[in-house]
């Protein structure tokens, strides 16, 4: 679970393009959106993309995102339950 954090961190950084903020400074529960990293609707939707793409995983378009979206710590939960749930 802590290496998958750790690569979730490395995206968003990455697909993000976030210069000034580095993986290491992403706590797991801090939150994404507003006071956190604050980030945006629009980020949120690339961010999505890219970890559909990444960890072969369909994150819902509808209020479900949002709660997905909270922490680095629920996306990586989302992540573990859904690949869990396609595995069986």
């Amino acid at each position: 679970m802590q290496q998958l954090k750790s690569d979730l961190k490395e995206l968003i950084v990455r697909s993000l393009m976030l210069e000034e903020v580095s993986p290491a400074e992403i706590e797991d529960a801090a939150p994404l959106f507003g006071e956190g990293l604050g980030l945006d609707s629009v980020d949120a939707l690339e961010l999505a993309i890219e970890i559909e793409r990444a960890f072969d995983v369909t994150i819902p378009e509808d209020e479900d995102s949002r709660k997905i979206f909270t922490s680095v710590e629920t996306l990586a939960a989302y992540i573990v339950e859904n690949r869990s749930a396609q595995a069986s």
